[in-house]
């Protein structure tokens, strides 16, 4: 059985307004996850999570390129992304990459 590609850049935000930034095959799934305390060590003990973005991200590889480039944006880049995320990445030049 193939590796799955249909992988999901998304980001988490905490009750202080922290965005947390991942991939996953199920977003309802990771956030389970993170919110029982079996996610990321960086989220446990935070309070209650809530889903601020998700958008398709490709395979495993694209997925995790995705997320590094995101992960390097700035708070203010990170709520712009969160504020227009109907659009998705395809109108943020930079963010993915070209001809693949």
């Amino acid at each position: 059985m193939s590796a799955p590609s249909n992988w999901f850049l998304y980001m988490l935000r905490t009750p202080t307004g922290t965005l947390y930034t991942g991939i996953t095959t199920d977003v309802a799934r990771r956030l389970g996850q993170h919110q029982s305390g079996k996610g990321a060590k960086s989220l446990r003990g935070k309070g209650e999570l809530t889903l601020a973005f998700h958008c398709p991200a490709g395979d495993r590889s694209l997925a995790s390129k995705l997320e590094i480039k995101v992960k390097k944006l700035s708070k203010a880049q990170k709520e712009l992304l969160v504020r227009n995320a109907p659009e998705c990445l395809e109108n943020y030049p930079g963010l993915t990459e070209s001809g693949k």
